[in-house]
Order: structure tokens, then C-alpha cells, then sequence
């Protein structure tokens, strides 16, 4: 499969500056890694989901955690803050099937594990790599390619 097109160098530059916030905001990159994961698995993005397994390992995540991230809820492997970030960004995802997407109950179990500043950055962070999942799926990128 050949890329169909690329990003405009103005997009891309003001999407590599809300990955900058993301890296320097205070959720930790473990959670932010598994997050891209999960959303990229739903988006069927396999440019994104080859991209952020390696960069998980590269961070030192376990390849236990890796492979069970689609199944989170019944794998052992997660902190219930992570577990919290994962159900948000599942449905933050999937806006469309169900009338209240991110019900009160799921909002107030995220707000149990992280701050107002990293809340902002959890959604800040679901934005963008179901912005990714989109441009790459659309554009064909390829695994592997730069």
C-alpha cells in the first residue's frame, strides 16, 4: 500500500506541538503510550499501533502488558488509573455508540486518579491520537514507514 498523500508541513508542525505538551505534561508516559495503543486499536491504525508498541518497549514497557491492552478489563497487568484512562479513552473514541458517551460514573472514576492539569492532558491526549488514527488510515501510511 502506497501513502496516498502528506501531511502539510503547517499541520504537521502544529500537531508535533500538542505532542510536545503531551510529553511534558505530568500523566505518566506508560498511561499515554497505552492510551495510543487502545485508541489505535479501535481505529484500525496500523501505522500508529506499530509505532507506539516500539516506542512502549523502547520505554521499558513489559510485553505482557503490551499484548493484553485490548483486553485491560480482564488482564491483571493495570493500575486502576490506567484502567480509569483506558474506559475514558475507549469511549472518547467511540463518541458515536452511545447517547452519553463518557457518562457522569466513568468521568468521576478518572477523577479519582489524576489532577485537573492531567484531565486536561488525558483528553488533550485522545483528541490527538484519534487525529493521528485519521490522518494515517486515510492516507495509507504504511508500518515502518517515516
Amino acid at each position: 500500500m502506497t501513502t496516498r498523500i502528506k501531511l502539510a508541513p503547517e499541520a504537521y508542525q502544529a500537531m508535533l506541538g500538542v505532542e510536545r505538551f503531551l510529553h511534558e505534561c505530568d500523566v505518566p508516559p506508560a498511561t499515554l503510550e497505552l492510551m495510543k495503543i487502545r485508541a489505535s486499536q479501535i481505529n484500525g491504525c496500523a501505522f500508529c499501533l506499530d509505532m507506539h508498541h516500539r516506542d512502549a518497549k523502547k520505554a521499558g514497557e513489559s510485553d505482557e502488558r503490551l499484548w493484553t491492552v485490548a483486553g485491560w478489563r480482564e488482564a491483571p497487568f493495570y493500575s486502576d488509573a490506567e484502567r480509569a484512562a483506558l474506559a475514558l479513552t475507549e469511549a472518547a473514541t467511540r463518541l458515536a455508540d452511545r447517547p452519553d458517551p463518557v457518562p457522569d460514573e466513568l468521568w468521576a472514576e478518572v477523577v479519582e486518579h489524576y489532577s485537573q492539569e492531567q484531565l486536561s492532558a488525558l483528553v488533550v491526549a485522545i483528541a490527538q491520537i484519534n487525529a493521528w488514527n485519521r490522518i494515517c488510515v486515510v492516507s495509507r501510511k504504511s508500518p515502518g514507514s517515516a
